[in-house]
């Protein structure tokens, strides 16, 4: 399926493409509820509202909206789902949202009319959501953020990583909050997963997780070391949407 920025990866999963800046999201249709994780920005939800319609759902169709971490790009349409959806974020994120720290989060709408986001849901490692044909495993991946996590599921062993990982093995930016420390110990947990397919917030989707997070980790090495160049960041000119 491709309609629109709209893909569907496998039954019942959905990539709706990010624009500009935003990232991607991720609709999992659940036989006991829907969850999107993340709401990208503020500013492009009439286009996500355009993809959940070319997949046959609507705004209300979300029950439950989970943010991999706490950046604007990621949280920004939180607010149109916030009275009747449930929000999740982990609680390093979540405190970060609740109280309005635009200075880590960089969120802006500028709406007159911006209203305070609310986060029902502070996770923990390893909280699970069961929708039923999906059981989803949120695993606290600090390192780009201090709250940033992946979604896994562990039965078909597909993994949404936000900013943690991205095809290619290229590294986020470390955020505000985040640590390259923290960042190549969350990588080495993930590595004893099994995970087939990595689902980013930017980019395209790996089908070879395994080499991606080792080249990552050795990347993330090199940035220890003060070897960092253009090739082994995920820039922001990357973030700004101008991967394939």
């Amino acid at each position: 399926m491709g309609i629109a920025d709209v893909d569907e990866l496998q039954e019942d999963v959905y990539r709706l493409r990010g624009k500009s800046r935003g990232s991607h999201s991720y609709v999992i249709r659940g036989t006991r509820g829907n969850m999107l994780i993340d709401s990208g920005l503020d500013s492009n939800y009439s286009d996500l509202k355009t993809s959940l319609h070319n997949i046959g759902m609507k705004v209300r169709d979300i029950d439950v909206v989970v943010n991999t971490h706490e950046h604007f790009d990621h949280i920004g349409a939180n607010r149109y789902f916030q009275e009747h959806a449930v929000i999740a974020a982990h609680r390093f994120a979540a405190t970060k949202m609740a109280f309005d720290d635009r200075y880590v989060t960089l969120y802006k709408s500028g709406d007159a009319n911006d209203i305070t986001m609310h986060v029902h849901l502070w996770l923990e490692n390893m909280s699970r959501i069961d929708l039923g044909n999906f059981a989803l495993d949120m695993i606290h991946t600090p390192g780009h953020t201090s709250g940033s996590i992946c979604v896994y599921e562990p039965d078909k062993k597909f993994m949404f990583t936000g900013d943690t990982l991205f095809a290619g093995g290229l590294l986020p930016v470390i955020a505000e909050s985040g640590s390259i420390g923290d960042y190549i110990n969350s990588l080495k947990s993930l590595q004893t997963r099994q995970i087939r397919e990595i689902y980013p917030g930017h980019g395209e989707v790996s089908l070879e997780p395994e080499r991606d997070i080792a080249h990552a980790i050795e990347n993330a090495f090199k940035l220890l070391r003060g070897e960092g160049n253009a090739e082994i960041t995920f820039r922001r000119d990357v973030e700004d949407d101008k991967t394939p």
